[in-house]
């Protein structure tokens, strides 16, 4: 969605202006960081403890999404303009990596508790799907993440909204999941980034007004184009998460198994 008229500051304070942006993102980082805080109470943890790993994962979130930004979009930086790269201010944020340096900042500050690691991040899924959909919201205030434009009468695809709707599916996928099964500690987390992957990679992507790469192609009339960047990268993430996905099912069903019982 493309609406000129959005102002992408809620507020200024003398020469200081706060994006909406912004905003939306520490809501949902302080949304997230309170269900796991909650959640971790009940494997006895303590709450400071808990809230002091919590504010190291997201630290190292923050820095994750900004490195991978920087390396997908912007690597001239590295060479030309470091001190650019400091200027988070100034927009440039990418999710995955987010995810990715979240999830091993809160791995190495557990790796003595794999079990409470387990758990934990399994319990980051709504806040990272809060943050999916937040983000995607504030992309509209900013004037970013545009969708292709298309022939079908709407112009451009609304990109944000589809990138909103992932979040949404991330959140109403665990809380269903939760209420009707009882998957191993784990499960949650790498089934949501598999199901992330495939809706961002073949949906999300697929409408997204991003460069193309090595094979290129564009449907002027429907709006799509193949390969983004992170098309490119979908498959390989697929792999690795429904390796984990799976593993983490089968390490549940061989602790189920009485010790001597023969299988197939």
């Amino acid at each position: 969605m493309y609406i000129p008229r959005l102002n992408p500051f809620a507020f200024r304070i003398g020469p200081l202006g706060v994006h909406w942006y912004g905003i939306f993102m520490v809501m949902a980082i302080l949304g997230g960081s309170y269900y796991i805080i909650e959640r971790g109470k009940q494997l006895g943890e303590d709450p400071d403890y808990l809230s002091n790993v919590t504010l190291w994962t997201v630290l190292w979130g923050v820095i994750g999404a900004r490195v991978v930004f920087v390396l997908a979009n912007e690597p001239q930086w590295i060479w030309e303009a470091p001190v650019q790269i400091l200027r988070v201010w100034d927009g440039g944020l990418a999710y995955d990596g987010a995810v990715g340096f979240g999830v091993l900042a809160l791995w190495y500050q557990l790796r003595r508790k794999p079990l409470v690691f387990n758990h934990l991040v399994d319990w980051t899924v709504p806040g990272i799907g809060l943050g999916i959909f937040m983000v995607r919201i504030g992309n509209i205030f900013n004037h970013e993440v545009l969708g292709r434009m298309t022939e079908l009468g709407f112009g451009r695809w609304p990109e944000q909204l589809i990138g909103s709707s992932i979040g949404i599916f991330l959140i109403v996928r665990y809380f269903w999941i939760e209420r009707y099964r009882t998957p191993p500690p784990g499960y949650q987390f790498w089934s949501a980034m598999f199901y992330y992957a495939i809706l961002r990679g073949f949906v999300g992507e697929t409408t997204r007004d991003n460069p193309l790469y090595i094979w290129h192609y564009i449907n002027p009339y429907w709006g799509i184009g193949f390969t983004t960047l992170m098309q490119l990268f979908t498959p390989p993430i697929m792999i690795f998460t429904g390796i984990m996905m799976r593993r983490t099912w089968r390490k549940s069903a061989t602790r189920l198994i009485p010790p001597g019982t023969a299988t197939d």
